[in-house]
């Protein structure tokens, strides 16, 4: 939005006004008005903010903007969501830095190097073959493409990510049991409004997606993590859903045992319960043929949830949910009557790119790309500090590397010294993880891992060699 835009709600009953005005985006408006009522005093630590749906109504927003606004702001610190209390001002007067891209005091504000996760290099996105899906797209499209959308997605592209994740993931589905969304995060919005509480998840991985699940009602409860994958032994019959990373844990790299993908399956049949399969960058490993999809092993008790974020490029906002059947109308409902997520236009380029063969294409061009960048941090960390170990599978976009105990800190310190953007393995450890065990003196639970998340996909071809360069002085002697 780049109109002017002026609107106001009481909170809670209090008098409290909450004004949003001003020029621009509609969720930072509300980002901006709240973080100003909690600086100014006027929400005070503790306070009870209403439903995300009933703020959303009273303001005249759309819900998921207020959803996507409560749950940075408890990301940032700003706020806090606990399963049955709501969404609250958090205790902590002075906000911490946002979760999902955790950085120490001591980092510079504009690195010279970054090896932050998440990412592909953006140079790399294919411009030509793009233009020519779109163009061919655009030409080809029926006239109802540019009318109300459907929740659903365009079939279009539903028909083309039918067929390539068979042949690429194993899934097992029909165009009619897939939801286009707008990437992963709005994915398990959806899922969170629909399967209900509580949820599972790996002790480690993405603060950004507890926090939204959270912002949601939905709290986790975290799983053990070893080189096996997740420990879903400890799933119970209790747990509606559990949220996994099966091909590739992140960010520790295994992924998940055979028996362990049986056994999470037969608990999802015993128990009604849900496997959300976080399918991030499942074509990307190096060493062997991808491992197929969960998915393939029971398609009614495990939703695959993908993007294009690894693959092509985080703008696009592209994702897709495949459904047990039961699931496709609750989940299309959440949506809303009308598509208002993801561009038609840009759904039927993908859907060309797809179908040209131009995806298998970019995902080879970027397969190879990736393995020769772990190749070369490989060999550096050989050469310059062969004491530390690069964890987890030849896979995905990041390695971790593993620290000796108690020197993630300092490791991330030093790299801040040297201008480097990166991130140590306790930024994405669940807050409940090893609270049964006695804290270490930096407050970490003992028999927790230290380790620095390195993502080496991001710098730009010629930048990547000086940043391994950066990484290596920064890494603690043996």
């Amino acid at each position: 939005m780049t109109d002017s835009w002026v609107n106001s709600a009481e909170i809670l009953g209090s008098d409290l006004p909450l004004e949003l005005s001003g020029t621009g985006n509609r969720r930072a408006l509300l980002m901006a008005a709240l973080r100003e009522a909690v600086r100014g005093g006027r929400l005070a630590p503790g306070t009870r903010l209403p439903p995300y749906r009933s703020l959303a109504a009273d303001l005249g927003l759309a819900r998921n903007t207020v959803a996507d606004a409560y749950a940075e702001l408890v990301a940032e610190g700003w706020l806090a969501a606990r399963q049955g209390s709501g969404t609250r001002v958090a205790e902590r007067a002075v906000p911490v830095t946002p979760l999902h891209r955790p950085r120490t005091p001591e980092r510079a504000a504009r690195p010279v190097h970054d090896l932050v996760q998440g990412q592909p290099d953006p140079s790399v996105f294919p411009r030509t073959a793009w233009l020519a899906s779109a163009r061919r797209a655009l030409a080809a499209a029926p006239d109802d493409a540019f009318g109300p959308g459907d929740p659903h997605g365009r079939p279009e592209l539903r028909r083309a990510l039918a067929g390539y994740l068979a042949r690429v993931r194993g899934v097992r589905a029909a165009p009619e049991r897939i939801v286009v969304c707008s990437g992963a995060a709005h994915g398990l919005r959806l899922l969170a409004e629909v399967v209900g509480v509580p949820w599972a998840a790996e002790e480690y991985g993405l603060p950004f997606h507890r926090a939204l699940l959270a912002s949601h009602g939905v709290g986790t409860r975290p799983l053990g993590v070893d080189a096996d994958g997740a420990r879903v032994d400890g799933l119970t019959r209790h747990d509606r859903a559990v949220l996994l990373t099966p091909a590739h844990q992140f960010p520790t790299g295994g992924p998940l045992h055979p028996a362990r993908r049986a056994a999470v399956v037969d608990w999802a049949r015993a128990t009604g319960g849900l496997v959300v399969e976080d399918d991030y960058d499942g074509e990307f490993r190096y060493d062997r043929q991808p491992v197929g999809a969960v998915q393939g092993l029971d398609p009614e008790h495990v939703v695959l949830v993908g993007s294009v974020s690894k693959s092509l490029s985080l703008t696009l906002r592209i994702g897709w949910l495949v459904l047990p059947q039961r699931l496709v109308g609750p989940v299309v409902a959440a949506k809303g009557e009308r598509e208002q997520f993801s561009s038609a236009t840009e759904q039927l380029t993908l859907a060309d790119f797809v179908e040209s063969g131009a995806y298998d294409r970019q995902v080879r061009r970027m397969r190879q790309r990736h393995r020769r960048r772990r190749d070369q941090l490989v060999t550096a960390l050989e050469r310059r500090a062969p004491h530390v170990r690069v964890t987890g599978i030849a896979a995905g976009l990041h390695a971790v590397l593993e620290l000796p105990p108690g020197t993630e800190r300092s490791a991330l310190r030093a790299a801040a010294w040297q201008g480097l953007a990166v991130e140590g393995l306790a930024d994405y450890l669940h807050p409940g993880a090893g609270q049964a065990g006695q804290a270490g003196r930096e407050g970490r639970a003992e028999g927790l891992r230290d380790g620095l998340v390195v993502g080496y996909a991001t710098p730009a071809e010629s930048a990547y060699p000086e940043a391994l360069e950066a990484l290596c002085r920064a890494l603690p002697p043996e």
